[in-house]
């Protein structure tokens, strides 16, 4: 199924790329996030061929009506999508832009693919089959999280990601307990990727998110050996009376996310 996952995600970042650096009408959403003809495009498509391939396996989509959703508690196998995740970075041509797409089973995401249209990059996970990343037609490689530092100083200092357009005052407060460390900037999910694949360390979001920005990217972290958690130091569930989530830390190192959230208060 991984597969067909991918190919799918493609689809849609080609999709998208018909729109990628055209003046288009752009939206406001209730939340004043921007909608895309992009979004919207990436949605149907991949809504219908997910319906295609299962139609057993309900579809909940950052961009579904509401009366779509409306049975979604109920569900215990559903895919969960961000047809366009990073839309600013859209509007701004920056790149850094995803697909993300979730097989959600009892809460938890076992099937996770993340892929970059305008660098025709994959990543892609399975529950106990690891974490891999694929460029252009290459071969997959697997991907891994790297452990922390042991020394101290700025030759061993951590990379820690922070959001362009979401940073809240924790992540401050994070990089003044770490003051060596090198702070790096990126859209969309592939803050998660860096941490999977071993190019940083932490990743602290203390704005909320959404369901559909996350689940894709935990499956691919967690099957890479990371962790993904609450700054409670629970993981994060899925299919929640509320789609937003709290506050969560992304960390490669278990030790280092147990060392960032006993210091680290929830507020």
């Amino acid at each position: 199924m991984i597969e067909d996952i991918k190919s799918i995600c493609r689809e849609a970042g080609q999709e998208i790329l018909k729109y990628y650096g055209r003046a288009g009408r752009v939206e406001a959403k209730a939340d004043d996030s921007p909608l895309t003809q992009a979004d919207r495009a990436a949605h149907t498509l991949i809504c219908r061929r997910l319906q295609s391939l299962d139609p057993a396996i309900p579809v909940l989509s950052e961009e579904s009506d509401e009366s779509e959703i409306r049975e979604r508690r109920a569900w215990k196998r559903f895919w969960l999508v961000d047809p366009l995740d990073g839309t600013k970075e859209f509007i701004k041509q920056t790149g850094e832009f995803t697909v993300n797409i979730a097989l959600i089973r009892d809460g938890q995401p076992v099937l996770g693919v993340i892929h970059v249209p305008a660098r025709d990059r994959t990543y892609f996970a399975e529950s106990g089959r690891g974490a891999w990343k694929e460029i252009e037609n290459r071969e997959a490689q697997a991907i891994r999280v790297r452990s922390a530092p042991a020394e101290k100083g700025p030759e061993a200092a951590l990379t820690i990601v922070a959001s362009r357009d979401h940073a809240g005052p924790q992540v401050q407060e994070l990089l003044a307990r770490y003051p060596d460390a090198t702070a790096t900037s990126m859209g969309s999910s592939l803050k998660f990727c860096l941490v999977a694949e071993g190019a940083a360390d932490l990743y602290l979001r203390d704005v909320p998110t959404m369901e559909w920005d996350v689940a894709a990217a935990q499956c691919v972290v967690e099957s890479a050996g990371g962790r993904v958690l609450t700054l409670n130091g629970t993981s994060l569930h899925y299919n929640k009376e509320s789609l937003r989530n709290p506050p969560l830390l992304t960390a490669g190192d278990p030790a280092l996310a147990d060392d960032v959230l006993a210091n680290l208060q929830p507020k």
